[in-house]
């Protein structure tokens, strides 16, 4: 038995402790077969526009899933979260282009810049109600932004990172080759969707799920919400960052468009599509977008009107999404055979 306390002078609440080692082994297994599929994709098809596909799918994926541990688990609806992705793939493309370190210490070393940025950030905007939280996070994306256009001698200003970014090889791994590029962004999609599974499965992850709910009956019982909040906050920012370095990666580059507001709003926008319920809503609704777009533009010059549509359709029509939708339409379905 596990005990919570709940509260200065009060007695501990006894709780059940609950085996997750069953559930941690089946995430991992999944994990593995789900990168063992991604990584026999080239072999199946030799297409170039798949792999581009899977990549950028990989970057937004975990852009948007480590939104969802805000929306989704924690309640925290953030305007600005575009603003760590920016953060990844300029600070991981400036650490290659100024030091010419090994890509692991640049990656490394822009996680630790992201972690100090995030909990400077993060800092303020936890101790903020709803509202609040979600236009100061989106105020500190503009700061970013604005910096990154003024401060043309680092970063290029408006045209962006010039000149690429240096690939040297490391323990074998030529990112210069797409399809070790390839490779290494599925492996990074799936370690950070296991990571964040386990984080939502974990005691913190309930905990989160009880700050979203009712955060003065979480606090009552003696969680300190400013920390757990912050703690998230910081972590869905190195995420949304890993997602930044690898489309760094693939466009070789990086780009204010990046850190601008509009990317926090695709993020929004693809938790909306996918859905908010269910940890994979985020991957689904990535996937989703990406093709909406893809398709989109290629028939139309007004992809923006067929998009405003489409959002209207899952804002009003289904009031939830995809994901959302499928699962409680399993589970009525179920309750009607059962019953």
């Amino acid at each position: 038995m596990t005990e919570l306390q709940a509260g200065q002078g009060a007695q501990p609440i006894e709780v059940p402790r609950i085996d997750a080692r069953p559930q941690r082994y089946r995430d991992v297994l999944i994990a593995l077969a789900a990168f063992i599929v991604l990584a026999l994709l080239p072999m199946l098809f030799g297409s170039k526009q798949l792999l581009d596909f899977v990549i950028r799918c990989a970057a937004y994926g975990l852009f948007a899933t480590s939104l969802n541990l805000l929306v989704g688990y924690t309640g925290l609806i953030s305007f600005g979260h575009g603003m760590f992705f920016g953060l990844g793939a300029y600070g991981f493309g400036l650490m290659m282009q100024k030091t010419g370190v090994a890509i692991p210490v640049a990656f490394v070393a822009t996680l630790a810049i992201t972690f100090v940025v995030s909990v400077v950030i993060g800092a303020v905007c936890v101790r903020l109600k709803e509202i609040y939280f979600a236009f100061v996070t989106l105020a500190f994306q503009m700061l970013i932004h604005s910096t990154i256009l003024s401060w043309q001698s680092l970063t290029g200003g408006d045209q962006g990172l010039r000149g690429g970014i240096p690939r040297p090889p490391f323990l074998g791994i030529d990112l210069s080759n797409h399809l070790h590029l390839y490779i290494m962004s599925c492996a990074l999609l799936v370690i950070g969707l296991l990571l964040m599974r386990q984080i939502a499965q974990s005691p913190f992850g309930y905990t989160l799920r009880m700050i979203r709910d009712n955060a003065t009956r979480a606090s009552f019982i003696g969680i300190n919400v400013w920390r757990a909040k912050l703690t998230i906050f910081v972590l869905a920012a190195l995420f949304a960052s890993t997602g930044g370095m690898i489309m760094a990666l693939f466009v070789s580059g990086a780009y204010p468009e990046f850190a601008y507001w509009t990317i926090s709003g695709e993020g929004i926008f693809i938790n909306m599509l996918g859905g908010v319920t269910t940890f994979l809503g985020p991957m689904v609704g990535t996937v989703l977008l990406l093709i909406l777009n893809d398709t989109v533009t290629r028939l139309t010059e007004y992809h923006g009107i067929v998009l405003g549509i489409v959002i209207l359709f899952f804002a009003i029509g289904l009031r939830k999404g995809l994901m959302d939708f499928v699962v409680e339409w399993i589970a009525q379905r179920r309750g009607k055979a059962g019953g």
